[in-house]
């Protein structure tokens, strides 16, 4: 477990460090964007989005070397669905905080370009998602996985329908 834990604290490292503080402070870099003189409400805005958002990222991490046995690599997935935790309520909840992180941070620079960014990196996800990940799941843990999307949105939760209040 010790062994898993630090693979998934590198790949996570390198992930985070390139796509979520690299590339973002070369775009604020590029536009010429500086930090605020002052914390005012777009900053706390910022500070407490990309606080949640860095939470949620570290906790599905967690979530899938504890519960999955396994890394959020694709290249070293986990061994078993990882259905606890943040995964409870929507099945991508890792790149929804790195968005989340994303935001917050183009909310504390009021940056517009960070903010398209922050699309981007959800848009590019997305197609990681469709074209790679729910197929690969899909393979691997079959009638599992087919449960688990029926029951859990991809992006969104869902609302629980009790079966006392259905038409």
């Amino acid at each position: 477990m010790i062994f898993t834990l630090a693979r998934a604290l590198t790949y996570s490292t390198l992930f985070i460090g390139f796509l979520l503080v690299f590339l973002p402070d070369r775009i604020l870099a590029r536009t010429g964007v500086t930090p605020p003189p002052a914390i005012g409400r777009w900053q706390i805005a910022g500070l407490m989005a990309g606080a949640a958002g860095a939470a949620l990222a570290i906790a599905c991490i967690l979530t899938i070397v504890f519960a999955g046995k396994g890394t959020p690599a694709p290249f070293d997935p986990p061994r078993q669905l990882v259905v606890r935790g943040p995964y409870r309520f929507v099945r991508n909840p890792m790149y929804v905080g790195a968005a989340f992180a994303l935001a917050g941070a183009a909310s504390f620079y009021q940056s517009p370009a960070l903010l398209g960014y922050a699309g981007l990196f959800l848009f590019v996800m997305w197609l990681f998602v469709v074209l790679y990940e729910e197929p690969a799941l899909r393979q691997t843990f079959d009638g599992d996985y087919e449960e688990y999307c029926r029951q859990v949105g991809r992006w969104w939760p869902r609302r629980a329908v009790s079966p006392k209040t259905r038409g």
